[in-house]
């Protein structure tokens, strides 16, 4: 990517981050300063918000007062998406694209059903060329945890444009940046070593899970805002990435998760959340796949930027 010229994205005047699938869900929880909780108006009501493993965000930017939304990533199982978008009262209207973040079925599984919701609408859904390879995961137990890939023929089914793209791209008006592959730099973010993919002879080691992408805005004044899915090209990358492309040094905010969660990753927790104090990254949201010692770690040393992800729950810059 030496000598790229930065790409020129469209300064919003404001974006707002809406967790529409996570793991966890309090509708307990506080407001704050730029947050705003799902308050529900009567617990009689069995529709309530689900909680799941696996991520879905609604992401809308305004400009000149013209609000715009994408849906970055589609959760498990359409029952939790489908259910979350209701309750949430998300429209068919309000939506410019789908983005998948990587192929892994906790991020696009839920999209099954989608056209009963939003109608044949052709939107387009940005996906990476690697996304449709056949994955799973060998746990030094020999237990293997299957990860089937989307299917072209589904998702065209459900009324959708797909758009295969291995680089970055501008969409929603110039607006809105999907990352495309990420660029790696760091020397302690070095993937998933149990992690396979299936090709011509066989399985075979994946641990890069290069079609991992995220969304990048940039807000007037403030700097980005980063959603990621799970961040497998690492959380540290992926904000010097997003730097890189867009010229932009201020990170306003990151959404989504940053997979430190198990045995694994847990070792690189210390590096991870130092460099982020370090990038003075403003809003931290670390949702999904982030696990618990490193939400801990997060809140400990940046209090003034933590926020607790829940499923309804809206960050806005």
């Amino acid at each position: 990517m030496a000598g790229r010229s930065p790409i020129t994205l469209v300064a919003v005047d404001a974006v707002e981050v809406k967790i529409i699938v996570d793991g966890f869900v309090d509708v307990l929880m506080a407001d704050a300063p730029g947050v705003e909780r799902y308050r529900a108006s009567d617990w009689g009501d069995r529709d309530q918000l689900l909680a799941e493993h696996g991520f879905a965000a609604l992401v809308t930017v305004t400009v000149d007062g013209d609000r715009r939304s994408i849906l970055y990533d589609g959760g498990l199982t359409p029952t939790v998406l489908g259910r979350n978008l209701d309750v949430l009262g998300v429209r068919a209207a309000d939506l410019r694209a789908i983005v998948i973040s990587h192929g892994h079925t906790d991020h696009q599984g839920g999209l099954e059903g989608l056209a009963r919701r939003l109608g044949r609408r052709r939107l387009p859904l940005i996906i990476h060329p690697g996304a449709w390879r056949e994955r799973k995961i060998v746990f030094p137990t020999g237990a293997q945890l299957r990860l089937p890939p989307p299917s072209r023929a589904d998702l065209e089914s459900e009324g959708l444009t797909v758009i295969e793209e291995q680089g970055p791209t501008v969409r929603v008006d110039g607006a809105v940046l999907v990352s495309g592959q990420v660029e790696r730099s760091t020397s302690f973010e070095r993937g998933f070593p149990i992690h396979y993919a299936r090709a011509e002879g066989g399985w075979e080691p994946d641990p890069m899970i290069w079609d991992d992408q995220n969304v990048v805005i940039n807000v007037r004044g403030k700097g980005l805002v980063v959603v990621s899915g799970c961040s497998h090209a690492g959380a540290v990358n992926v904000l010097r990435n997003a730097q890189r492309l867009t010229g932009e040094e201020r990170i306003a905010g990151f959404v989504g998760g940053l997979h430190l969660t198990g045995g694994l990753f847990e070792p690189i927790i210390g590096e991870t959340v130092a460099a982020l104090a370090e990038m003075h990254v403003g809003v931290v949201m670390p949702a999904h796949c982030t696990g618990w010692q490193a939400v801990h770690a997060l809140a400990r040393t940046m209090p003034d930027a933590f926020v607790q992800p829940s499923v309804g729950t809206s960050v806005r810059f």
